[in-house]
């Protein structure tokens, strides 16, 4: 079955970095588009960054731009986001995403930006 499974995330103080890693497993990665999503309490789950099948092509919302760097190793079926320069406002949890047939996601894993 379809798995995904998210790590990396922790708490950092503000400037600091964090790479979150989501391990994917029970479809042909290398075919689907992969996506990041947050969600802080209190608020909707927001898409953070998205990267295509084959890695050519990568979007970011506004407020991660220049900051944050979506990339995938399709051999070992891994997606990743390299969050750099974290803010306050990045405190949420993280979550890996895909749509086979119907929508994937991981369990997520808290990121906290705090001084």
């Amino acid at each position: 079955q379809v798995q995904l499974v998210e790590s990396g995330g922790g708490l950092v103080q503000p400037g600091g970095s964090l790479r979150l890693s989501c391990a994917a497993s029970g479809f042909s990665f290398s075919k689907y588009s992969m996506y990041w999503y947050r969600q802080s309490p209190g608020k909707e789950r927001e898409l953070v960054a998205l990267i295509f099948s084959t890695g050519s092509i990568t979007k970011y919302a506004d407020s991660v731009k220049g900051r944050f760097t979506i990339s995938r190793d399709n051999a070992k079926s891994t997606v990743y986001l390299q969050m750099n320069s974290l803010k306050p406002e990045d405190t949420a949890v993280y979550y890996c995403y895909s749509r086979i047939v119907r929508d994937y996601w991981g369990q997520g894993t808290q990121v906290t930006v705090s001084a």
